[in-house]
């Protein structure tokens, strides 16, 4: 295991977009993005993404944010397996907050799937609590999405 220390925060680019996809694909299984839609991602109005690198110029973690206005989302948050546990979910995420308040955001929003204890608990660590739930939104499992707000 790495630790925070040995890895450095930078928002990303489009030349990351196959880092992020092969992570995609790891970590979501079934419900990866495509990589066509990572790269939309990355290059879309009002999202910022930000990835996590070692000192080998790996990438082992991203974050995106969509914010405009007042509220902002969190797209996606995802650390490698093998980093997980270390910090680095609690970096990205501060690293959100703080581009969703530099944005003007007063509210960040989030989906969680239902099933995903640790993920739920570093966001009500930080301040988000669930508002609603989208029953089956995640495809094809049929996983519940927690929705969830924090105000800023």
């Amino acid at each position: 295991m790495t630790s925070a220390a040995q890895i450095t925060i930078r928002q990303a680019t489009v030349a990351d977009c196959e880092a992020i996809f092969a992570l995609e694909q790891e970590l979501f299984g079934t419900d990866a993005w495509s990589q066509n839609l990572v790269r939309d991602e990355l290059t879309a109005p009002h999202r910022t993404y930000w990835v996590l690198e070692t000192v080998a110029h790996e990438i082992v973690g991203y974050a995106g944010l969509l914010a405009l206005g007042s509220e902002a989302d969190l797209q996606t948050i995802a650390v490698a397996a093998q980093y997980q546990g270390c910090g680095l979910g609690q970096l990205l995420l501060d690293k959100i907050v703080a581009s969703a308040l530099a944005a003007g955001a007063k509210q960040l929003f989030l989906e969680v799937r239902a099933d995903n204890p640790p993920a739920i608990k570093l966001y009500q660590k930080n301040g988000f609590e669930q508002i609603a739930i989208r029953p089956k939104y995640y495809q094809p499992a049929g996983v519940d999405a927690l929705i969830m707000r924090a105000f800023l």
